[in-house]
């Protein structure tokens, strides 16, 4: 009699541990929801760009912060990407960029360094031109933006 009541209950207790179950996603789901898209640049004949962000904001930084930002671009087009030239609006910003060819479908950076020294304390706002043989537009202005703290000032 032992036997049979304690294999009831170990069969009520399995029923019943399974009745609370949900259905699982299946592997196909998991697979499907994991995988997630970017979106397709749209292509350009020539060279292009496309920049992720053609603002970056650097917020409120302290005075002698890291300066250091970039500007992250695709070559959107069907031909080699050519950068001629960065220059910033004024000598309190200075960019970087790459050199060689940017080939079809390639990410490259383009680099911006602004002066967080004692000497520009406040707000600021400031461009970048970059000059290059993409299509449509050659010369395209990128803008860096943000607040250099005082000394006593508390970082935000």
């Amino acid at each position: 009699m032992k036997k049979i009541i304690t294999l009831s209950i170990a069969l009520l207790a399995f029923v019943f541990s399974n009745a609370q179950e949900t259905s699982k996603p299946s592997k196909a789901t998991k697979k499907a929801t994991a995988k997630t898209t970017t979106p397709a640049l749209p292509k350009v004949e020539g060279a292009g760009m496309v920049y992720v962000t053609e603002t970056i904001d650097y917020g409120s930084v302290a005075i002698n912060s890291d300066g250091n930002r970039k500007f992250e671009f695709t070559n959107n087009g069907n031909k080699p990407l050519i950068i001629t030239n960065a220059a910033g609006s004024c000598g309190c910003t200075v960019p970087t960029f790459p050199k060689e060819p940017i080939l079809p479908g390639a990410k490259a950076v383009i680099g911006v360094k602004y002066d967080t020294s004692a000497s520009r304390v406040g707000p600021f706002t400031k461009t970048v031109t970059i000059t290059s043989n993409a299509a449509g537009s050659p010369s395209k202005v990128l803008t860096i933006k943000g607040t250099v703290l005082a000394a006593d000032a508390p970082k935000s």
